[in-house]
């Protein structure tokens, strides 16, 4: 059984995973819950459940969220657990306790540095609290980045099997851009969530000096809203499209067609410092050149695979002189496009499950 707090519908992270051990021939039950405008989960090979909860988010949701879970998972026949993330915890490592099954828990960022959480002391306290309760205890841990895990190792001495969060890898004719018309513009590209510290209110100032242009939010998040009226009263509507929470494989056609992908996170606490989000991955299988922030691990990526570049100036305007740049040199896109080749045939998650089925190996057989 593995658990996860939110709907499902856009997180690759659990449904690679689950797809993998599904592959093996085990019989998963992935567990999230129900917001009142998901949509259906579609085309999974394993089992799905869904709570559904009078709160949808703050401490009652959580304290709400893990409450049903463990009264759930007690009652459920499983041979081991998975607990993604650290709001999923308390109840998964209760209920392996109580009935003696392995635990595998899985990081998918340094949740007690996330920027939702910067000066909120109180509620920062607790998670640590959690945390350092019940990490210190756990044999069978991973998470997504070599920075956090060792971020995790200088705070608990614990080792964190590192599991990036590495799409499949496209086959050579999907790389193809399919025949959506978006009119002559050039895309950029954002896909995730719209939340704090994300850099979007700098891209959208930026797209006022990018009037060739046109960028693509998708996704949903706290500043949505925010980011619209910003928008709207910028006079930017023709130039920055809001296109929506989409599944992600209906986002992938889109992707493809986008000149440009951008990841932008600000150094907002160790969590965005550390990131290394599905995003740039998923444009290095599209053959997507990119645009990242001066973040050490997706410097690194950036720099390793030459396939765009790091932002030189934070500002929008230094931002858009950046992107007319790049966008400008047919020879650099031809060198990106034949690194992003060659990334994307290394970075996938053909070769990243290895370390799953090894991990889930070890805790299955403790």
């Amino acid at each position: 059984i593995i658990a996860v707090s939110n709907d499902l519908v856009t997180d690759q992270r659990v449904d690679r995973c689950a797809s993998t051990l599904d592959r093996q021939g085990a019989k998963i039950l992935l567990i999230g819950r129900k917001l009142p405008g998901s949509e259906e989960v579609r085309d999974r090979n394993y089992s799905v459940k869904r709570l559904s909860l009078l709160f949808k988010k703050g401490p009652l949701f959580y304290s709400c969220f893990n409450f049903r879970l463990f009264l759930y998972l007690l009652f459920q026949k499983a041979d081991m657990l998975v607990s993604n993330d650290l709001d999923t915890l308390p109840a998964c490592y209760l209920a392996s306790r109580i009935k003696n099954l392995p635990l595998v828990y899985d990081s998918h960022e340094y949740f007690t540095e996330v920027p939702e959480l910067e000066g909120r002391q109180f509620v920062k306290k607790i998670w640590t609290g959690i945390e350092k309760r019940i990490l210190p205890n756990l044999k069978f841990v991973s998470t997504v980045s070599p920075s956090v895990a060792e971020a995790y190792f200088s705070t608990y001495g614990i080792r964190m099997e590192v599991i990036r969060n590495l799409p499949y890898g496209e086959r050579k004719e999907a790389r193809r851009p399919d025949l959506l018309d978006f009119g002559p513009k050039r895309i950029i590209i954002y896909q995730g969530v719209l939340n704090v510290g994300r850099g979007l209110e700098t891209m959208i100032e930026a797209m006022k000096y990018l009037d060739a242009f046109q960028l693509q939010l998708f996704g949903d998040g706290d500043i949505a809203e925010k980011l619209a009226t910003m928008t709207k009263n910028s006079g930017l509507e023709d130039r920055v499209e809001f296109m929506g929470r989409l599944p992600f494989n209906e986002l992938k056609p889109y992707t493809r067609q986008a000149s440009l992908g951008i990841s932008l996170e600000e150094d907002m606490g160790l969590n965005y410092r550390y990131a290394l989000p599905n995003k740039l991955f998923d444009y290095i299988q599209a053959g997507v050149p990119v645009l990242v922030s001066d973040l050490p691990e997706m410097r690194k990526v950036v720099e390793e695979y030459g396939i765009g570049e790091v932002v030189k100036s934070p500002d929008p305007e230094g931002i858009a002189v950046q992107v007319k740049t790049m966008m400008g040199s047919e020879e650099l896109c031809m060198e990106w496009k034949k690194n992003l080749r060659k990334a994307g045939s290394e970075l996938c998650w053909e070769k990243e499950e290895e370390k799953v089925l090894d991990l889930y190996n070890r805790a299955f057989g403790d």
